[in-house]
C-alpha cells in the first residue's frame, strides 16, 4: 500500500499522569450522539426497505436545550420539558415516495429513550423538534454515483484516528460507567439515574475517580437516604474498578454536595437535562466512548452521519479497528496508533493517508511487520460494507 507510513514510537501508557472521562448513557451531550444515531439507522432502515439502497443523509446535529424541574424527597415534578432539536439534511423524497422523516425521528427518539432512562416519561418530559431538510443537489449527485460505478465515494475530506490497546485507567473508567448503568444495578437501584459521568485522573500508582451522578429523588426519602445510598454507589464503582485495577484508588461522588445545607443532586429524571445542563452532539465521547485528551483525537460528530460515505464516521471506526487488530494480530505491536485521512470524491477504501505508528516489542525494528500492517489495513478497509450492516443494525456505538 503506496500511501502507508509506519513510525516507530516509544510507549506512552507509563506516563506519569493521565486524564480519561466518560459521560454516561444519560449526559445531555450523549443523548444528543445517541439521538442522532438513531435516526440515521432509522433512515437506513426505511431507504432500504423501501428503495434497496440507503439515500444520501447527513442528521448529525442536534442540541438539547435543558427544560426545569423541581426536584424533591419521595417525588419532584418536571415544570418545562427538555426541547431536542434534531437538524441536517436527508433525501427526503425518492422515485417519487416521500419519506416520513419527522415520522421517523419522533419514532426512534422516543423508543431510546424509552429503553435507556427508567424515570424519564418521553411523552411528557421531553419535546421533539424536527429540523431535517433536503441535501444539497451536488452532495445528493456525488452520493448517487455509487449506484452507477458501484463503489462509494468519501463525501468529505476528513480524518480519523484509532489507537489500541486501552489503558488501565480507560478500562477503569468504561468499566465504571457501564457498570452503575447496568439494567441490573438500576433494578436493584433505582436511585441512581442515568447522567453519570466519570472522570479518571491517575498519577503514578494511585488512580482517582470522580462521579457526577443524578440521583432520582422518587426513591430518596431523606437526606441521610440520599448520604447512605452515595455511599453505596461508592462502593458500587469500587466493586467495578477492581474488575480492572489493583492501584491505589479513591472515589469521590457528587462533591458540590452540601448536605448542611440540603444542596444535593437530585433530578426527577435521571438526567441534569432536566434542568441543569444542555447538550450537543460531538461534544462528548469519541467512538470509543471516551473522552482521553492524553491520546490522539479528532473533532468529528461521528454520531447520525450516513454510514455508506461519510468519512468522518467511518474512517474513526476503521482506524480504531485498524489499531486494535494490530496489537491483536501482531505480537511484536505492543501499541499502535493509526491515522486516516480521506479525500472526497475518492473512493472510501482508498484513503489518501494511512500513518500508522507502532509501539514495538524491544528490539524488534517497525519495518519488520510491514507487510502484516498492510494486510491489516487492506483487510479493515475490504470490510467497510460490513460495518455500514453493523451500524445500520446498531451494532456499533459511536459515543
Amino acid at each position: 500500500m503506496q500511501r502507508l507510513t509506519l513510525t516507530a514510537l516509544s510507549t506512552s501508557l507509563d506516563q506519569p499522569v493521565e486524564i480519561v472521562e466518560r459521560k454516561g448513557i444519560g449526559h445531555p451531550d450523549t443523548v444528543c450522539d445517541a439521538l442522532a444515531e438513531e435516526l440515521s439507522r432509522a433512515l437506513c432502515q426505511f431507504y432500504l426497505e423501501r428503495f434497496g439502497l440507503v439515500m444520501h443523509h447527513n442528521v448529525d446535529k442536534a442540541l438539547l436545550w435543558g427544560g426545569s424541574s423541581q426536584p424533591a424527597f419521595g417525588g419532584g415534578r418536571v415544570l418545562a420539558p427538555m426541547e431536542i432539536f434534531l437538524a441536517g439534511r436527508a433525501t427526503c423524497e425518492y422515485q417519487g415516495i416521500k419519506v416520513p422523516v419527522e415520522e421517523l425521528m419522533r419514532e426512534s427518539c422516543s423508543n431510546w429513550l424509552r429503553a435507556h432512562f427508567h424515570a424519564l416519561d418521553p411523552d411528557r418530559h421531553v419535546k421533539l423538534h424536527c429540523l431535517v431538510r433536503p441535501g444539497s443537489s451536488d452532495l445528493v449527485d456525488l452520493y448517487l454515483r455509487q449506484e452507477k460505478t458501484g463503489i462509494a465515494l468519501a463525501n468529505d475530506t476528513s480524518c480519523g484516528v484509532g489507537y489500541a490497546p486501552l489503558s488501565e485507567l480507560e478500562r477503569v473508567v468504561l468499566q465504571v460507567e457501564k457498570t452503575l448503568n447496568a439494567s441490573e444495578i438500576k433494578s436493584v437501584h433505582p436511585e441512581i439515574g442515568e447522567d453519570i459521568k466519570v472522570m479518571g485522573v491517575r498519577r503514578g500508582e494511585v488512580i482517582e475517580l470522580t462521579i457526577a451522578c443524578a440521583f432520582v429523588d422518587q426513591y430518596i426519602s431523606d437526606a441521610d437516604d440520599y448520604v447512605q445510598k452515595k455511599t453505596r454507589l461508592i462502593t458500587l464503582a469500587e466493586q467495578a474498578a477492581r474488575q480492572e485495577t489493583d492501584r491505589q484508588l479513591s472515589i469521590t461522588a457528587n462533591a458540590a454536595d452540601d448536605v448542611a445545607t440540603g444542596s444535593l443532586y437530585l433530578t426527577v429524571t435521571g438526567t441534569s437535562a432536566e434542568s441543569g445542563d444542555d447538550g450537543e452532539v460531538g461534544r462528548g465521547n469519541r467512538v470509543n466512548g471516551l473522552i482521553a485528551p492524553y491520546r490522539p483525537m479528532n473533532m468529528e460528530a461521528a454520531a447520525g452521519k450516513n454510514p455508506v460515505t461519510h468519512v468522518g464516521k467511518l474512517y474513526n471506526i476503521v482506524a480504531q479497528r485498524i489499531a486494535e487488530s494490530l496489537v491483536r494480530e501482531v505480537a511484536e505491536v505492543r501499541e499502535a496508533y493509526c491515522y486516516l485521512v480521506s479525500r472526497i470524491g475518492s473512493p472510501i477504501n482508498e484513503p489518501q493517508v494511512v500513518d500508522l505508528r507502532l509501539c514495538m516489542q524491544d528490539g524488534i525494528a517497525v519495518e519488520a511487520v510491514r507487510s502484516r500492517a498492510e494486510e491489516v489495513v487492506q483487510g479493515q478497509f475490504a470490510r467497510m460494507y460490513q460495518i455500514r450492516q453493523e451500524l445500520v443494525a446498531g451494532a456499533i456505538h459511536v459515543y
